[in-house]
């Protein structure tokens, strides 16, 4: 496993070195990962790291890269869009000649239909933005506070808003809103019930499974020396 940096575009022509967990050994399999979105990449990223080294062993290269806005990016969050966010994925599948292509959660919703692959429990951009916005009216409760959903929909569309902590645009608020993951015949939606056991990003922690890694890792390598 070796930390890697990739030229992601940037609007303007201009590119950023943005980072990449990678096994990376030049071999025929190589998978590109689309991580999870907000807090649930947190959540999701001990699986997802642990379904790697899996990979790894079972001779197939794959590759795990920040978006910009996300995780080590130096990007600000604030100013990212679902078009940016896809160009930057599709880049990055050119940039490691990658072969196949997994998203985790709403990674589905930004995976190019330019690969083969898995989409392991994907999920709509309203479920993730109705979750957080969840989030916020509870903790606004609390400090004696009352926001309704309705409200936040409209103060995101018209100059942004911060959820859980993330501080996002209006444009890509509504592209999340509207997005649903990606649909082709050579993408394989991989449900929970697959892997075992219950979600690792419904959790209130980041946690991992040896044996959810184990199915998904073994579900990814059949498919692709198939």
């Amino acid at each position: 496993m070796t930390p890697q940096t990739w030229p992601c575009p940037l609007p303007g022509g201009e590119t950023a070195q943005e980072y990449a967990l990678a096994f990376d050994k030049e071999r025929t399999g190589r998978l590109l990962i689309v991580p999870a979105l907000f807090d649930e990449a947190n959540r999701m990223r001990r699986l997802t790291v642990e379904t790697m080294r899996r990979l790894d062993a079972a001779g197939i290269d794959s590759m795990l890269p920040d978006l910009p806005g996300t995780n080590e990016s130096l990007q600000p969050l604030l100013g990212q869009t679902i078009d940016g966010w896809k160009t930057a994925v599709r880049s990055a599948v050119s940039h490691f000649g990658a072969t196949h292509v997994l998203g985790v959660r709403g990674g589905c919703l930004l995976v190019p239909d330019m690969l083969p692959g898995w989409l392991y429990a994907p999920v709509r951009g309203a479920n993730i933005l109705r979750q957080m916005m969840r989030a916020r009216i509870l903790v606004s409760r609390e400090i004696g506070r009352e926001e309704s959903r309705s409200e936040l929909v409209s103060l995101a569309e018209t100059g942004g808003i911060t959820l859980a902590g993330y501080d996002l645009g209006a444009d890509l608020f509504a592209g999340l809103n509207a997005l649903e993951p990606t649909a082709s015949s050579d993408l394989t939606a991989i449900e929970q019930e697959t892997v075992g056991g219950s979600g690792l990003w419904m959790r209130a922690e980041p946690s991992e499974s040896a044996n959810q890694a184990d199915a998904l890792a073994a579900t990814i390598a059949i498919g692709i020396r198939q």
